[in-house]
C-alpha cells in the first residue's frame, strides 16, 4: 500500500527533478527524502527514477506516479476546499498557446477569475507542449487546434475559426469580398517557420494548385504576423478569431479548412473547479460572426 506522505513527496521531487531543491521545499533534509523516495520505490516494485548522464529523469513508472500523486492531490484540494469554503492550496492549471489566450479564451477566463475561490495558473506551450502537460498532470485542461485526440484524454469542440488573408487596405487583394489560393500566385508571404504546422498546410495547400509565393519573413504567433503586415513586409494567412488593427483588412481563404479548437483533459480525472473552468470556457469562447 502507498504511504500518501511519501507519495506527496514524491510529487514535489518529480517536480523539481532534484534532491536538494525538493528537500528545501519540503522542508526536510535530503537523506530524508531519499529514504522516502526509496521507501516508496520498494513498495511500487521497480524503480521511479533514473540517471541520464548528470541529470535525473522519472522512469515510466515514476511518470505515472506522478499523475496519481498529482490527482490526489487536487481531489485533497477540493475536498479541504468545499469543507472549509476557502481558497484551494494549489491552482487550477490551464495550458494553451499565446493566440488562443489572446483571441478565443479571454472571456472565459475572466468568468473563472471573477467567479471562483480558486486560483488559476496558466501555461504557455504549443499544440504539441500542450497535449503533453495534460497528459501528464502538469495542467487540468489545456486547449489547442485538434484534428485528433489521444485515447488518454477527453474532448470537446470549443470553436471553430476560419482562415483569412491579412492585407493592407491598399493592396489589390483587398478589393475582393474573398480570395482563393490561386490569388496568392506571386505573393510575399509572411508565414510561421518552416516546422510549424500551420507554414507546413499552408505550403501543401499552395503547392496542391500549383501556385508559387516568397516568403517574405518568417514569424512565430499570429499577432507578430498581423504586425509585419501593417508594416508593409507582405501579406499572412491567420487566425479568422485574430484583431485586425486599423489600415488592415481580412478576406476569407474559404479553400482552407477551419480550425477546430478543443478543450481536452484526461479521461475521469477532473476536479470540481477544473470542471467549472471548462463549462465556462465552453460557455464564452470566441464565436465566428460572418
Amino acid at each position: 500500500m502507498l504511504e500518501l506522505g511519501s507519495l506527496a513527496s514524491f510529487v514535489v521531487f518529480a517536480e523539481h527533478m532534484n534532491f536538494t531543491h525538493a528537500a528545501e521545499a519540503l522542508h526536510i533534509s535530503q537523506p530524508a527524502l531519499h529514504t522516502k523516495i526509496k521507501k516508496l520505490s520498494e513498495s511500487v516494485g521497480v524503480p521511479l527514477y533514473r540517471k541520464h548522464g548528470r541529470r535525473l529523469e522519472l522512469t515510466h513508472a515514476g511518470r505515472e506516479l506522478l499523475r496519481l500523486g498529482r490527482d490526489i492531490r487536487d481531489l485533497t484540494d477540493d475536498f479541504l476546499n468545499d469543507i472549509r469554503a476557502e481558497e484551494g492550496l494549489h491552482p487550477v492549471v490551464l495550458v494553451a498557446g499565446a493566440g488562443t489566450y489572446l483571441y478565443v479564451l479571454g472571456e472565459g477566463i475572466s468568468a473563472f477569475v471573477s467567479s471562483s475561490q480558486r486560483k488559476l495558473r496558466l501555461m504557455t506551450k504549443d499544440r504539441e507542449g500542450s497535449l503533453e502537460a495534460v497528459l501528464s498532470g502538469e495542467a487540468h485542461v489545456g486547449v489547442a487546434p485538434l484534428e485528433s485526440c489521444p485515447p488518454a484524454l477527453e474532448s470537446e469542440c470549443l470553436a471553430i475559426v476560419p482562415q483569412v488573408l491579412v492585407c493592407p487596405k491598399d493592396h489589390p487583394l483587398a478589393s475582393k469580398k474573398e480570395v482563393s489560393l490561386l490569388d496568392l500566385e506571386g505573393a510575399s508571404l509572411i508565414v510561421p517557420p518552416a516546422d510549424r504546422p500551420h507554414r507546413i498546410a499552408l505550403s501543401r495547400a499552395l503547392m496542391s494548385e500549383g501556385v508559387s509565393f516568397e516568403v517574405s519573413v518568417e514569424a512565430m504567433g499570429w499577432e507578430l504576423m498581423i504586425h509585419f503586415v501593417s508594416l508593409g513586409l507582405g501579406v499572412a494567412v491567420v487566425n479568422g478569431s485574430c484583431r485586425i488593427p486599423e489600415g488592415l483588412v481580412a478576406r476569407p481563404l474559404r479553400e482552407l479548412p477551419s480550425l477546430h479548437y478543443h478543450l481536452f483533459h484526461r479521461k475521469g480525472v477532473l476536479s470540481e473547479s477544473a470542471r467549472t473552468l471548462k463549462e465556462l470556457l465552453l460557455k464564452y469562447a470566441w464565436q465566428f460572426e460572418g
